[in-house]
């Protein structure tokens, strides 16, 4: 029998089913993978499905400058039920007609709600209160109310209403919707505010990542198709790191003094001085050399990942 080919350095983008947590994910891809060295970037609850960046190797080095991008979401939205969850694992905790809610009321809502918002996350949530979880303690009995944050609603859609009827003849409203959200954005949390601000309640009851930054559902792939007995492996569906870098990333091709330069550790000049985000330096033989900080004069490397040495 062929041993299956090692998997380098770069990013797997999966479908996450649902049902899984990213944990059991990263678990899974870990195996298939046959290294330790495999992250994610960004936690998708149980319920949802869609896009979970992986990094592998060397390729966990990049999760922390994906975790901050912007993100893609399809969802339904039912409005005339709340949740203690905020989504459709929950408890009831309330519940009221919905079906008098006109369109020109949900747009509003809706309207409100997109642009720059301080939103409170939804209380069963990782943030950690006090060392432990949010969702940990109300699991637990407790209150628990979290602070508000800046967030961002770039894109807030109504795709299509449907009207139900609950088992107790209550009429509720679900919403097919797709938002764009900055990082640290709940799009629980967003369900659960339509709901509240149109007096009635809400709950989402699907969610689907379709983005983080560039990396789309175009890019990812089953975990079936990542196992070598149902598929060509997860070898085949690696991204390298150059190429991850650059979807992510805006480039500054590097040339051979700056690249060894940086592989030694050394600073160099910036090309942009003073601009905002991580910089993805490419050298001239294709490989990512570093990731770069140009907010001042001189560019410093928040991580190298090319040595001088070539290794």
């Amino acid at each position: 029998m062929t041993a299956e080919p090692p998997v380098g350095d770069g990013l797997i983008v999966v479908d996450k089913p649902a049902g899984w947590t990213s944990h059991d994910v990263v678990g899974r891809a870990r195996r298939l993978c046959r290294t330790r060295k495999i992250g994610h970037a960004g936690t998708l609850d149980p319920m949802a499905t869609g896009v979970l960046v992986l990094g592998v190797n060397r390729g966990t080095k990049l999760l922390t400058f994906l975790v901050g991008h912007d993100k893609g979401y399809a969802a339904t939205v039912r409005l005339g039920q709340a949740t203690l969850t905020d989504d459709a694992e929950g408890e009831t905790t309330s519940t009221a007609e919905a079906g008098h809610l006109t369109q020109g009321q949900i747009a509003e809502a809706v309207a409100a709600l997109t642009g720059p918002l301080e939103q409170v996350p939804s209380a069963v949530s990782a943030i950690k209160v006090d060392g432990r979880r949010s969702y940990a303690r109300v699991r637990g009995g407790e209150q628990v109310t979290l602070a508000a944050r800046p967030v961002t609603v770039s894109r807030f859609t109504v795709l299509r209403r449907r009207a139900e009827q609950l088992p107790d003849g209550t009429s509720v409203v679900d919403l097919d919707v797709e938002v764009e959200v900055s990082s640290g954005t709940y799009v629980r949390a967003l369900a659960r505010d339509l709901g509240s601000s149109l007096g009635v309640g809400g709950h989402l009851t699907a969610l689907r990542r379709t983005r983080v930054g560039d990396l789309g559902l175009e890019h990812a792939v089953t975990l079936d198709q990542l196992d070598p007995e149902h598929g060509p492996g997860p070898a085949a569906y690696l991204v390298d790191l150059a190429s991850a870098a650059r979807a992510a990333l805006p480039v500054r091709e590097l040339t051979e003094p700056e690249a060894r330069a940086l592989g030694y550790g050394q600073r160099i000049p910036a090309e942009q001085p003073g601009r905002a985000g991580p910089v993805a330096a490419i050298g001239p033989d294709g490989r990512l050399v570093a990731v770069l900080d140009e907010s001042r004069g001189q560019a410093r490397a928040h991580v190298v990942l090319a040595p001088a040495d070539g290794g």
